[in-house]
């Protein structure tokens, strides 16, 4: 094994001892040549998987012109990404703010522009959600873990319950609580906030908190509220945006149609860092004084984006996520019937979530955990809930995995499991 205690002195953050040479696909390589099924899509945000021949074509060619501009200037990989934006973006969104440099950023920015719309203040999310990790997203973001270090956050937010059937709140069921989840949100407004909500801002699928999906019904109920009160919803779409769940949005796959979209990780393909904010026109004309980031829109990373939504748009691209999808749920429902310990498998499309509990039904987080450093020895790149506080293990493989990749990470899994779970 490398030894890496001279850099681990060094380094503001914890590093494991695994020293990573080079990748391909959905495979991560060890400087000793093993191979690591990525299930995590590095931070998820590798859609493409590692060096996709195409992505690093458009970067090098793009590299050999110009690498960055302002954005007081037209370029043609800003353009062009502008234009394959707006193409496959719910028909509301018709405008691209580019100059953001994360998920975090698109966040902040959405909500900029919701107060600046409304002339109001407040932000409404929910208890599991995670929105980035500026001082604004931070404060936005439920678990308390998240917030407990911090003496100054932003005021203004209210967190409300997640639309988690498997642990609801309000312990009900969801053939009978008429989406309690969704409703009890205008008691919050009434009486938790300061009476002055500027938007909703809520992930379709839960990203760090448990892969939650939300159901039929619940983001619908979202939008009806926003429209009565004169709310703004926002997905941020960071995690299921750019083919995750088998559409190119959540939106596409829930039928509903936010106010503003944010967006980013798999927008990059094999890794650019790049974001977006997707509105309709109304938002528009936020300057450039009050959200602008130097490396925001940068030309490397928007011809790189431009490639990856090109890939994507593809006829058999999201047919293919929806089947290998599918194909590893059905793995993995079948693993719950000969594991105590796997107590819910959901998802959509490529972003699955597998849940475990002990004999009484109570989160297993230490085996996660376990499961979760001991999957590098089987072969697997795994994460967890809630950063290593939650009972999920995260099933987010990059969306080029074949059927035949999708049944040796399964193998592999289920070996995991079978060995250190009982």
């Amino acid at each position: 094994m490398y030894d890496t205690r001279r850099i681990q002195d060094l380094l503001h953050h914890q590093v494991s001892d695994y020293m990573m040479h080079h990748g391909d696909g959905i495979y991560l390589y060890d400087t000793e040549g093993r191979a690591y099924i990525d299930c995590a899509s590095a931070t998820f945000n590798l859609s493409l998987g590692y060096s996709h021949p195409e992505i690093i074509k458009a970067i090098r060619e793009q590299a050999d012109l110009l690498i960055h501009a302002t954005s007081t200037f037209q370029t043609r990989p800003v353009d062009e990404l502008v234009r394959r934006l707006v193409a496959v973006s719910p028909p509301n969104l018709t405008r691209v703010h580019l100059k953001v440099s994360g998920g975090s950023t698109a966040n902040e920015g959405a909500v900029k522009m919701a107060q600046v719309h409304t002339g109001r203040r407040d932000v409404i999310t929910l208890f599991r959600s995670h929105h980035g990790q500026t001082l604004l997203t931070t404060a936005m973001s439920g678990e308390a873990f998240r917030r407990e270090p911090f003496p100054l956050l932003v005021p203004g937010v209210v967190h409300v319950p997640d639309p988690y059937c498997r642990r609801c709140f309000y312990r009900q069921r969801p053939d009978t609580c008429g989406l309690l989840c969704a409703e009890r949100i205008n008691d919050f407004i009434d009486h938790a906030s300061s009476g002055s909500v500027a938007c909703v801002v809520v992930e379709p699928v839960s990203g760090s908190g448990g892969n939650i999906v939300p159901p039929d019904g619940y983001l619908a109920a979202l939008r009806r509220i926003c429209d009565e009160r004169g709310i703004v919803l926002v997905f941020d779409e960071v995690q299921t945006g750019i083919g995750r769940t088998g559409h190119m949005f959540a939106a596409d796959h829930f039928d509903v149609r936010p106010d503003i979209i944010t967006t980013s990780k798999g927008l990059g393909g094999s890794g650019a860092q790049v974001a977006a904010i997707l509105t309709s026109g109304e938002f528009s004309g936020l300057g450039g004084e009050f959200h602008s980031f130097t490396y925001g829109g940068n030309l490397l990373a928007a011809a790189a984006a431009a490639r990856t939504l090109e890939i994507v748009s593809r006829p058999a691209f999201l047919a293919n996520v929806r089947a290998v999808g599918a194909h590893i749920m059905r793995r993995l429902r079948g693993m719950a019937q000969r594991y105590p310990c796997v107590d819910d498998v959901r998802g959509l499309g490529l972003m699955i979530g597998i849940e475990l509990t002990d004999r009484d039904g109570q989160p297993a987080t230490s085996l996660t955990r376990h499961l979760a450093r001991s999957g590098m020895e089987h072969g697997l790149i795994l994460r967890t809930s809630r950063y290593g506080r939650g009972n999920v293990l995260k099933i987010r493989p990059p969306l080029i995995i074949t059927i035949e990749e999708a049944d040796l990470l399964c193998d592999r899994l289920e070996t995991l499991v079978a060995q250190e779970a009982q």
